[in-house]
């Protein structure tokens, strides 16, 4: 133990000024991540602004019921759980397609091109969507109802009180939004495969698909599982902006944009009970940490090395 000790100690001598630069970086990590753990306590309590936090009254499990007493509980469980399905599986495949056409383009097109074109589609897609979808969708002046359906001789539809088109709605405008950054993540992993396996399929007679099928897919195996996993872990959460801003808050369309998120946030404003939206928030975050565990376990044990941890 003594030996162990002084070599510690002689480690720490050596490189003192590594671990001194290191020290705004914890205490980063502990102002923001570990201090804001004390908040939890507030999903437990009644809280009351004239006693403040800590002396106000526990209340156990009470505010996380109010997410499964109302009646819109599985409402916007459905929803919420349903649109990440869709996001996950549709969002991931559009970005891994995206990713792979601007590789295929720039090998057979623009060899000596910099690979700042991967930039293209991230700033496409944080292009300030409510403003585009409102253009198009506008009653009066949208672009749907004076140039696409009038071409076609179909009367104007009033899309902010017809919930029928939503799903579709919201599931292109998430994609719209995601899709650079998935992309850009995708295809920095796919420029990094190994060239001269495309070769040696290429001499073996494989295609443009035999290609992407046998090399391009399993090469990237580990982050598709990965981003899979992460996704997993956010499927109890919403894009408040895509389900409050974009369908601009109409109520003739809560049934298929009401979500966990802006349930909580209509409940915040109407009734100013932080405890309840504290609770939601707890919730959403263990069942997000439960599912992560769950999906890299199950991982795990098929396939050991795409495994998270």
């Amino acid at each position: 133990m003594p030996k162990q000790k002084n070599r510690t100690l002689t480690k720490m001598r050596r490189y003192w000024s590594l671990y001194l630069m290191l020290v705004p970086g914890i205490l980063y990590l502990i102002v923001n991540n570990y201090l804001p753990l004390f908040g939890l306590t507030i999903a437990f309590k009644k809280v009351n602004y004239a006693v403040g936090i800590l002396n106000s009254e526990w209340c156990g499990l009470k505010n996380f019921s109010f997410l499964f007493s109302t009646k819109e509980a599985f409402l916007m469980f459905r929803n919420t759980i349903g649109y990440n399905l869709a996001f996950i599986f549709i969002g991931n495949a559009f970005g891994l397609l995206i990713a792979i056409t601007m590789d295929t383009v720039k090998n057979r097109f623009f060899k000596n091109v910099s690979q700042i074109i991967i930039l293209f589609p991230y700033l496409l897609s944080i292009v300030i969507v409510t403003y585009i979808v409102f253009s198009f969708l506008s009653p009066s002046s949208g672009f749907m109802n004076q140039t696409i359906l009038r071409f076609f001789g179909m009367e104007p539809v009033s899309w902010y009180n017809n919930p029928k088109p939503w799903p579709v709605i919201l599931v292109i405008v998430y994609i719209w939004m995601s899709f650079g950054y998935t992309s850009i993540l995708y295809y920095s992993t796919l420029i990094g495969i190994d060239k001269s396996l495309y070769e040696a399929a290429a001499m073996d007679g494989a295609g443009s698909w035999q290609q992407i099928k046998n090399v391009t897919i399993p090469c990237m195996r580990k982050i598709i599982i990965i981003m899979f996993i992460l996704a997993i872990g956010k499927i109890c959460y919403s894009d408040f902006g895509l389900f409050y801003q974009v369908p601009m808050h109409s109520g003739m369309l809560q049934n298929v944009t009401q979500t966990i998120d802006t349930y909580v946030y209509t409940a915040l404003l109407e009734q100013n009970n932080i405890s309840r939206s504290a609770a939601a928030g707890f919730l959403q975050s263990m069942l997000g940490f439960v599912l992560v565990l769950i999906t890299n376990k199950i991982v795990n044990r098929f396939d050991s090395e795409s495994a998270m941890f």
